[in-house]
């Protein structure tokens, strides 16, 4: 337990077997049960996971990849807050994404009443000691969610390779009015802790099942009401190469975040705020006509008398447009959704 809260820790992993050990034994020891995930990987990462859950005699648990049920071999006493860690191995019998593996975890989690749940990632590129600065808005109800935020300044991003860090800062701009949180920062981060009270305010099964499942989770968040809180924690890179695919990380997160932003606004037209939405689709409408208006008479010409009155109506169309995004990014703003700055 910590501070008398129980703890689960969400550790998905897959081909992980060359560092998951080094994350099991590293995790603090007030940590109550730790769902260790197999991903389907094609390494020993589930024998390792097994190997450390034998010591404490706990179940394993699979996850059939067509239906998504959970069965267990075998069952033991709960020992809910028992002061030994223990291990829960998972398998999945199909290799189902990162979404999918915290989906699962949660659902574990939740079923097992944790007061509050941690992700960690089985790379050894997240430091388990920063897990009570997680807990800790959690635990004094000034958050029901907290996550990583390796951008809060210099000193906390300075070991992320710039490409990296040139997509997060796009992703946490993109992010600010999809989500509504609009002082949040690196939303992609992993290392995340939420409450119980959260995790069953929101549909988890709903949650994307690839790596852009941040992007609608935190969305969800918002409309449930959910305080984040940003924790700032450094950046840390080794010699791991990630399984994500460029080409479809960004398909899959644009369609997301364009998602998740019609959903707000959609909700908020529900909730009586529809001036928002109006100003956001007068201002996307301006600034597209004027743009198509100002290519047309750029690529095609017009009419030497009416060239120069072409010109100005792509100019009002852009200047109206963008007039409107500005109103509506503002007022978006000033009701941000309840971002904590640790």
């Amino acid at each position: 337990m910590y501070r008398g809260k129980t703890v689960g820790v969400v550790l998905p992993a897959y081909n992980e077997a060359a560092h998951i050990a080094g994350v099991i034994e590293s995790l603090p020891a007030y940590v109550d049960r730790v769902y260790a995930i197999d991903d389907c990987s094609t390494d020993e990462t589930f024998d390792v996971i097994s190997a450390y859950a034998a010591e404490s005699d706990q179940p394993v648990v699979t996850v059939d990849g067509t239906t998504g049920e959970a069965s267990q071999r075998r069952v033991r006493s709960d020992g809910h807050g028992g002061a030994a860690t223990q291990i829960i191995p998972v398998q999945h019998t199909v290799n189902r994404g990162a979404g999918a593996t915290l989906k699962t975890g949660y659902m574990l989690s939740a079923r097992d009443g944790m007061d509050a749940t941690v992700t960690i990632d089985a790379d050894g590129q997240m430091d388990p000691d920063q897990m009570s600065r997680l807990l800790d808005p959690l635990v004094e109800g000034r958050a029901g969610f907290a996550k990583g935020n390796r951008l809060a300044d210099a000193s906390t991003a300075s070991g992320m390779p710039p490409f990296r860090l040139l997509g997060n800062g796009l992703l946490t701009l993109l992010m600010k009015p999809a989500s509504g949180y609009w002082g949040l920062r690196d939303p992609q981060n992993g290392y995340t802790a939420i409450s119980l009270d959260a995790l069953e305010s929101i549909d988890i099964e709903a949650i994307p099942d690839d790596h852009d499942y941040p992007n609608d989770q935190l969305t969800r968040l918002s409309a449930a009401g959910v305080t984040v809180a940003d924790v700032p924690m450094p950046a840390i890179y080794g010699e791991e190469e990630s399984t994500i695919q460029f080409t479809d990380f960004v398909r899959q997160t644009s369609a997301t975040i364009l998602a998740a932003f019609l959903w707000r606004l959609h909700r908020l037209v529900r909730g009586g705020q529809s001036h928002l939405p109006a100003l956001y689709t007068a201002g996307v409408v301006g600034v597209l006509a004027g743009v198509v208006l100002a290519g047309l008479v750029a690529l095609a010409g017009l009419l030497p008398g009416r060239l120069a009155d072409s010109w100005s109506g792509a100019a009002t169309l852009l200047g109206a447009g963008g007039l409107a995004l500005g109103f509506a990014l503002r007022s978006d703003w000033r009701n941000d959704a309840g971002v904590v700055r640790e």
